[in-house]
């Protein structure tokens, strides 16, 4: 998630976490039936939670597990996490077994939305408490984007719509300073276009070029799987199929999209200089950079795993040691990165 999807071994500040973090809660007070919690008791013992994670070797899930076991360490909770690859009925069976296995509470990144109303039964069945991270997912149906707003389980991770503006942002500048002729450019938008928080990012991305750029440029749509393999084939046709284009602008739901963007375009011939990739993620990006060598990719926006891992715990550990309402949404910070500043700005590439 990113969604995708992500790589940064920044220490986890807890106590300055919870100063920046922007809560949004639901604003009658009340939480729907099986999206996370009213039929939840407390727990006056140790608490147990597993968290089921997709893509649980990409490095932003790496992460984002260092980050709840390092808060589970600190108050005291039994924490389980299971990769579930992209296999979607790994997670019913897992979420079935944490149950069996009297886990208090399940926190989920499902590898596909669809199994999302299946989840939310079973933690509600068993009164368990539920909390997704990165990907949202719905109590009635198989697509959050059609799901009301009181169905959607309680998520932590980022705004998808403040990461989306902010790398289109970084994108029109970068455009603006190159100076190219809007009528020889392309911007190239890449994401799993059924991941709802991938769909916002990129849609903010859009706008907020549009809106900074001073151009009127064309934008070409690709859908991929999210992975820099599977984006890079997509977007290596599209450039065969685009031979009149001199200069590419490639932004995506994650690291992983921009980087088999730009992968892709170097391969077909382009230099870096007729390339702008701005990364979401800046854990694929900060290696390019690392190498010392001119790269189409040019910026990203850095989002920290560990942190929405630990807020996740956080949030479970509020919830069944205290009575605390889920926030509807719980957002971490996120800051732009580039050559220049990556390293100082925490990133560190595995």
């Amino acid at each position: 998630m990113f969604t995708e999807h992500h790589r940064r071994p920044m220490a986890v500040a807890v106590l300055g976490l919870a100063s920046v973090l922007a809560l949004t809660s639901c604003s009658s007070g009340q939480q729907a039936a099986g999206s996370g919690g009213g039929d939840v008791a407390k727990v006056d013992g140790r608490i147990s939670l597993t968290y089921l994670q997709k893509q649980g070797d990409q490095e932003y899930f790496v992460g984002e597990a260092a980050g709840a076991k390092a808060k589970a360490d600190e108050l005291g909770i039994d924490l389980k996490v299971v990769n579930l690859g992209t296999d979607a009925n790994k997670t019913i069976s897992e979420a079935q077994s944490a149950i069996s296995q009297k886990s208090n509470g399940l926190i989920v990144v499902v590898p596909d939305p669809a199994v999302g109303p299946q989840v939310a039964q079973i933690a509600k069945d068993a009164k368990v408490a539920l909390l997704t991270s990165d990907d949202q997912i719905c109590t009635t149906g198989p697509d959050p984007s059609s799901c009301a707003a009181d169905a959607l389980v309680p998520r932590i991770g980022f705004s998808g719509a403040q990461m989306g503006g902010e790398v289109g942002k970084r994108a029109a500048a970068e455009f603006k300073k190159a100076g190219w002729n809007p009528a020889e450019t392309r911007t190239l938008s890449a994401w799993k276009q059924d991941v709802t928080v991938c769909t916002d990012r990129v849609k903010a991305s859009k706008e907020a070029f549009a809106a900074n750029s001073g151009a009127k440029v064309q934008n070409i749509d690709v859908p991929t799987d999210n992975s820099p393999t599977g984006a890079q084939d997509k977007i290596a046709a599209t450039i065969t199929a685009n031979p009149g284009v001199k200069h590419w602008v490639v932004w995506g739901c994650n690291d992983e999209n921009v980087q088999g963007g730009v992968t892709a375009l170097e391969n077909a011939g382009f230099k870096a200089d007729d390339v702008i990739g701005v990364g979401l993620g800046a854990y694929l990006a900060c290696k390019n950079w690392s190498s010392g060598k001119p790269s189409g990719m040019k910026a990203a926006l850095f989002i920290n795993g560990k942190d929405v891992g630990a807020l996740a715990v956080q949030t479970m550990y509020d919830k069944l040691k205290n009575g605390k309402a889920f926030p509807k949404e719980a957002f971490a910070p996120t800051t732009m990165v580039d050559a220049s500043t990556w390293k100082s700005a925490g990133v560190t590439c595995g």
